[in-house]
This record gives structure tokens, sequence and C-alpha cells, in this order.
């Protein structure tokens, strides 16, 4: 009797396994070989010098954003967005987006842009005013806007990160899938209109504009890489791979305005999940198993710093059983770079060295404020 109640129970427990219905509908693709973390990637400890910051006034302040005055603006899971003076104390609340507020820049009229990932693309004036600009592109509403990145004339680069897979669901959902649902658009505050500058990309992610904004790049948190769409010159409207085979989980960039990428990246590539890319039956069954039995990311700080010819100048990681983790975002002001993050209840500062070329900057004129 005992044998026949563990032969059902096992012929249940495979049947869900293999059949139970979910919602994604993986696609098979084939992950490059994951570099290993030696060389222009070797392990380190640099992060480890960074200072907490804004502990416990918040979940997951996802990305940071500064003013001229070196305020810095953070969103939570909870939809309020605060400012913090310039070493983090005394928070004030400007907002409640009653969403998601993920991607945060200010364009040149003060006005904070934020990618909210239930609530679209807003912006917030400095009196606290919140004006939806952009909710779809194309006939197709944004389930997921991640990032965002103003130029000087106040337009503004943003990703829906998948118009399948809201931020309720999670970023794993999209990348299991690999569908490509992600989009890279543009909005024109002038003629109130979007467009759609890319589509078909896997989890479009972070968004940054170069220093002479003659292209933007777009993380593709799915692929591994960096896409660089050209605004400008001879290659205008077409796009190329700028960086591919990322040794970690892509999420964030940003520029320092000076020539110098920031590339957050959520920890390193996971074994597991790589040789999964090309079995998309396998990557079902993961999808069915609880979450703490899914392929997880290590908790590991780690941060790229890459020139605009896509080579590296920076490598910055912590893997302490402490470290600042996952790095979603990274944001330089001055000799600082401000980190965010998803889950954490706090964000940080870390200071580059004084000697550092990235240090050597003027203020990126695209974030200067009244």
């Amino acid at each position: 009797m005992i044998k026949n109640i563990a032969l059902l129970i096992l012929i249940i427990l495979v049947g869900y396994l293999l059949f139970w219905p979910v919602s994604i509908d993986p696609v098979a693709w084939q992950a490059p070989e994951a570099p290993a973390l030696e060389g222009p990637y070797a392990s380190n400890s640099a992060l480890a010098e960074s200072r907490s910051l804004a502990v416990d006034d918040g979940i997951g302040p996802e990305d940071v954003a500064i003013d001229s005055d070196g305020f810095l603006y953070v969103g939570y899971v909870d939809g309020r967005i605060f400012r913090f003076d310039p070493d983090g104390s005394n928070p004030d609340l400007i907002a409640d987006t009653k969403g998601r507020p993920l991607g945060l820049d200010f364009d040149p009229q003060g006005n904070l842009i934020v990618a909210d990932g239930y609530k679209g693309l807003l912006s917030i004036s400095p009196s606290g005013a919140i004006a939806a600009l952009s909710q779809r592109a194309n006939g197709v509403d944004y389930k997921f806007t991640d990032d965002v990145d103003a130029d000087s004339n106040g337009v503004i680069y943003f990703t829906d990160a998948s118009s399948k897979f809201g931020p309720a669901l999670h970023a794993r959902d999209d990348i299991l899938e690999h569908g490509g649902h992600g989009r890279l658009l543009r909005y024109d505050p002038a003629s109130d209109q979007t467009q759609v500058l890319l589509d078909g990309l896997q989890f479009a992610n972070g968004v940054a504009l170069s220093r002479d904004e003659d292209f933007v790049l777009v993380n593709e948190t799915g692929s591994y890489r960096i896409v660089r769409y050209w605004l400008k010159g001879d290659n205008a409207g077409s796009h190329d791979v700028f960086f591919d085979n990322l040794p970690g989980i892509p999420d964030g960039i940003s520029s320092n305005g000076n020539g110098t990428f920031w590339v957050a990246l959520f920890s390193p590539r996971n074994a597991m999940l790589d040789a999964m890319s090309d079995k998309p039956l396998l990557r079902k069954v993961a999808f069915r198993l609880p979450s703490f039995l899914q392929p997880q990311p290590a908790h590991h700080g780690f941060v790229l710093g890459l020139n605009e010819q896509g080579e590296v100048t920076h490598n910055l990681q912590d893997t302490s059983a402490d470290a600042f983790a996952p790095i979603t975002s990274v944001e330089q002001h001055g000799n600082t770079l401000y980190l965010g993050s998803l889950t954490a209840p706090r964000f940080a500062a870390y200071p580059l060295p004084a000697n550092d070329p990235a240090t050597v900057i003027e203020q990126d004129a695209r974030h200067v404020t009244d």
C-alpha cells in the first residue's frame, strides 16, 4: 500500500513538472560560454569600500538620480519617491506614483522623469506634481517600463523591458521565456509622440546616451549584451552590438557625461540558467519548481566601467557575505558612484580613487537643473 501511494505521488509530481500549464512559452537559444572571472573580470573587493545610505528608509531603491545641487532621489517598491541630502540624510517624500518607480533621470527643466513599472513614463515637477507622458506605443501598452535617460533637448529615451510580463511577475518570467518582448523607445515632449526605436529585445533594461548624444545604449538582460542604436551620422537609425557576452547579468547602465559608461551587473552569470538556454522543456520544468529550487543569483556586487569604444576600464566587485547586492544601477556624481538595488533596504555610495580618470569630469549638461 505504501509503495502504491509513493508511486502515485511520484506520477503526480512528474506530471505536474512536465505538463502543468505555465505562463511562459520558452524559446530555444544558445547562451555563449560565460567568461571566467579572471583577467579584466578578476574577482576583487573594491566595492567593500562602499558606505550604506538611507538604511531602512524603504525597500528597493532601484535607481538613484542626482540633481545639480547633489541631492539624491530614489524610488521604493511601494511607489514612494524620496529626496535625500547629499550625505543620504533627511528623507523628504516628494511624490507617490502608486506604482513601482524604477529608472530615474532629470530633464533640462528640472523635472524628475520616472520609468514606473506599472504606470509608464512619468514626469514629476519640482513641486511634486505627477504627469503621465507615455503609456503605450504602436498600440501596445507598456508592462514593465524600466529605465530612462533624457538628452540635452529634453527628448527622453526609455525602455519597456517586457510587453508581456509586468513587474508583478518580475524579470524571471521574461528571461526564462526569451521571447523578445522588450523595446527601446523615444518620447519627444515637443510633439507628445513616442517612437519605437528597437523591438524584439531580450528584456530591455538600462539605457544611456553617449557623451555627444550620437548613440544610445540599451542593456539586453536576457542575452547578456549591450546594444547600440545610432542617433547621428552615417549609421543613424541602425543598430549593432556594443558589448557582447558580459560576465554577469546586466541591469542598469549610465553615462558619466565624459566617456565612461557604468554597467550594473545584477550578479555573475548562472551556469545552470545558461545550460538550459537551448532546452525549452527543461526551462518549463524549472519554472514549475518552488522558487528556492530555481536558479538563484549569487550575492555578488559587480560593476563594470566601459569607454565609448566598448573597452573595459573598471572592474569593481565585492564577494563578501555583507556585499551590497544585487546592484541594479550605478550613477556617478563627482568622484562618487551611487549604487541602487532592486531589493535592498538601502542604497550605497562608492568613492572612486582621486586619481581615477573617471573622476575628472565636467557636470553632465543633460542633467543640469535650474
